[in-house]
């Protein structure tokens, strides 16, 4: 999927097919020994067998193992990355991990992890890795920011396209173990305009709701107002980290936190042009978005 940068945080994906399915990942704290692999190689190669293209919505990384970091644990860190050079290592072995799926990725965006190190250890360790990978498999992997938009122009013949619109953004807080983020979704309902789609992170949950809006469009050839639904699609994209075990100890189990769900979604965006019944009049292209848990 071809990737084109508006600006920092807005970028243009280009889809050639009438069923655009995109992979959105979040929370994959990759360098943390409690991020499944496994779960994650399999689908990563479930996604590179279908030609899946990725976003990542923050967190790639953990990078909490740095000297200086109150968050710091030995059971944490990986042996590859217990080294005089931390921040260096996991740059660099994250580069030969992830080179084999680097065609894939399309924008990751920061989250709370990656800003932090920014923050307190002065380099930028996610754009650092893109440059990289970029450098070293010819690749035009994209950092987003921390909220950003991501615009999918969706081509249903040569003459014919339809874009759609995505909202994303890490997200804040702990939420909630009664609402499990609805609230923030709900949240970005009044605070965004114009998205499609919206996509959150950041809490480790892994769900998805629909909402619909009473709007006007106009009809050109026609040359009037009508009446239009307007359909919003807002997705938790969920996590690849496994904190909770057996429950008999940690961080996570001690602060009250439930087992959270592990894997991502798949975004998939339809587009359709319907005829009108007994006559071969074409009506403008209409799309179906929805999202499904990966579940391979």
């Amino acid at each position: 999927m071809k990737v084109i940068k508006h600006s920092k945080n807005l970028h243009e994906l280009i889809c050639n097919d009438k069923l655009c399915q995109i992979a959105i990942l979040s929370d994959i704290h990759w360098d943390n020994p409690k991020c499944d692999w496994d779960l994650l190689i399999k689908h990563l190669n479930y996604f590179k067998e279908n030609n899946i293209p990725i976003f990542v919505n923050g967190d790639f990384f953990c990078l909490m193992q740095g000297r200086g970091d109150p968050r710091r644990n030995k059971s944490d860190i990986r042996t590859e990355h217990n080294t005089a050079n931390y921040l260096d290592s996991i740059v660099e072995t994250a580069v030969e991990w992830w080179s084999p799926y680097a065609h894939l990725l399309t924008v990751i965006a920061y989250g709370n992890h990656e800003t932090g190190i920014i923050k307190f250890q002065e380099t930028d360790i996610l754009q650092r890795f893109v440059d990289l990978l970029n450098y070293k498999n010819n690749t035009n992997v994209q950092t987003g920011g921390y909220g950003g938009w991501l615009i999918i122009r969706q081509f249903y013949n040569s003459l014919s396209n339809i874009t759609t619109k995505i909202k994303y953004f890490h997200g804040t807080g702990g939420g909630g173990i009664v609402t499990k983020g609805a609230l923030n979704l709900t949240r970005a309902l009044e605070m965004y305009e114009g998205q499609d789609v919206m996509i959150y992170g950041h809490i480790h949950e892994n769900s998805c709701r629909n909402d619909v809006r009473d709007s006007i469009s106009y009809d050109v050839k026609n040359k009037q107002y009508k009446h239009k639904q307007k359909h919003i699609h807002s997705l938790i994209a969920g996590t690849y980290k496994e904190e909770y075990g057996d429950g008999s100890k940690g961080w996570h189990v001690e602060r009250g936190a439930p087992i959270k769900p592990t894997g991502g979604r798949i975004l998939k965006i339809k587009v359709e042009r319907p005829r009108v019944e007994n006559s071969n009049t074409k009506r403008s292209l209409i799309k179906y978005i929805d999202s499904t848990k990966i579940i391979v």
